[in-house]
């Protein structure tokens, strides 16, 4: 089948493979221009407020410590999915290489696969310390509100190696030096 231009240009109307319907696509307004390579790895933080993020994870932090209400020297563990946790050995490992001191108190949020460990000194929330230990191990420190310390482990020894040194720097000096 042999086409003719219109008008000196080419005809499209009876090619099956050009589209030329409306879609949703071609309507929605232009994106703000944006660098060629690797924009697409940015676009998950767009307009992520870090701020309010720690905001969020420093309040739910004490939201353990509220709810769970340790006392002073103990460990209170917070079981986040009933059918699933960590095992027992393994938590109670981890409590005794982080100690607590003795006016310091802690929450486990067990979450099945891996467990946060929340300590804190006196006043309860001056200084939050939270290692989150499993596949991936973390730790955060919190004073006044005030994020001060992040850390990644390369293993869950490495982060139990420092976990003790941690607390003491943390918790025992004194608060007027941050």
């Amino acid at each position: 089948m042999v086409e003719h231009p219109h008008d000196g240009k080419p005809a499209v109307e009876n090619r099956w493979w050009v589209d030329t319907g409306k879609t949703n696509e071609r309507t929605r307004p232009a994106t703000a221009e944006r660098a060629p390579v690797g924009s697409r790895f940015f676009d998950i933080g767009y307009e992520f407020d870090q701020e309010h993020a720690r905001t969020r994870l420093s309040d739910i932090n004490l939201k353990f410590l509220e709810e769970a209400h340790p006392d002073a020297g103990e460990w209170t563990t917070v079981c986040m999915v009933p059918s699933e946790s960590v095992p027992a050995a393994d938590l109670e490992r981890v409590k005794h290489r982080l100690a607590l001191p003795p006016d310091a108190r802690g929450v486990v949020v067990d979450s099945g696969r891996s467990a946060r460990f929340i300590i804190t000194g006196d006043p309860i929330g001056e200084r939050i310390l939270e290692f989150t230990l499993g596949e991936e191990s973390s730790f955060d420190c919190w004073i006044r509100g005030d994020w001060v310390h992040e850390e990644l482990f390369p293993s869950l020894e490495d982060a139990l190696r420092k976990a003790g040194p941690y607390v003491k720097h943390y918790l025992g000096s004194r608060i007027e030096h941050w």
